[in-house]
């Protein structure tokens, strides 16, 4: 069975905040790169979901609905609500992962 992948208006933000801090302090050959690497990693979860792992953050408060894939140092974070995959958060690993997605689902 092949899922629909969908992005959220956060995950959408998260590439646009993506694609304008590499523009900035990159080559637009680099934004480009980038971007298309994070685009074919969610874009994979179509054929095979599941594969991702459960994030530890969110693991630590019980949660296993959502799971993550990574084009590094980028984490996708996903919910599979078949026959849908719904990114949730496309972020930089390196960040305060804990508040962020805190912020971003724990809170919706």
């Amino acid at each position: 069975m092949s899922y629909q992948v969908l992005l959220t208006d956060d995950a959408v933000y998260d590439l646009e905040d993506i694609y304008d801090y590499i523009e900035s302090h990159d080559s637009p050959e680099k934004v480009d790169y980038v971007l298309d690497k994070i685009e074919e990693t969610f874009s994979s979860l179509s054929d095979n979901p599941e594969r991702g792992a459960y994030p530890n953050e969110l693991l630590a408060v019980g949660l296993r609905e959502y799971r993550e894939v990574y084009f590094k140092p980028y984490r996708i974070i996903y919910r599979v609500i078949a026959p849908h995959v719904y990114v949730m958060v496309i972020i930089d690993g390196r960040r305060d992962m804990q508040s962020l997605l805190q912020r971003r689902l724990l809170q919706a």
